[in-house]
């Protein structure tokens, strides 16, 4: 291959804040503050964290919004053991997940990219070690969240709540 046909099949990279062509269009709600603030406030994007926190505080939010679609409208319903069921569900699909951010993270992921609602994406996301921190905390994270959420569950003011 010459040197002319090296230049170009050379990919050119653009900065997606200046070229609408790109695909990162900013639009009134993309590039509001309020949508700017929200997204770079959650624990993905979240300044100052470290790849484990990042992963605990995702992880306890997914485990615990998990066990509810498990308990309350899996196979075990309307049975005496639903509540451990679903959070067994929780817990099982938590490690699911885990195993996939584990693959992912031996993949060799690619530092993630500045886009309008986040000019400063943490740069620990785009290392192997980073994603199996994250990875980690996830599953300690997640399995507490749905246990936290099973024993709320279990409260008599919660349970005499929905049944009446």
């Amino acid at each position: 291959m010459t040197n002319a046909a090296k230049a170009s099949s050379a990919i050119t990279l653009v900065d997606a804040n200046v070229d609408p062509q790109v695909g990162h269009l900013a639009t009134p709600i993309s590039g509001s503050a309020a949508a700017r603030t929200f997204i770079n406030n959650l624990p993905a994007y979240r300044q100052g964290l470290s790849p484990f926190s990042r992963g605990l505080e995702i992880g306890v939010a997914h485990g615990y919004w998990f066990y509810g679609p498990f308990a309350l409208l899996g196979p075990l319903r309307n049975s005496e053991i639903a509540g451990v069921a679903g959070a067994l569900s929780a817990v099982s699909f938590v490690f699911i997940l885990t195993v996939a951010m584990s693959i992912y993270a031996a993949s060799g992921p690619k530092p993630p990219t500045k886009t309008v609602t986040v000019p400063n994406p943490p740069a620990e996301l785009g290392t192997r070690e980073g994603w199996s921190n994250l990875a980690s905390g996830f599953l300690i994270g997640g399995c507490s969240g749905a246990f936290f959420a099973y024993l709320l569950n279990q409260t008599p003011v919660i349970t005499n709540f929905f049944l009446n």
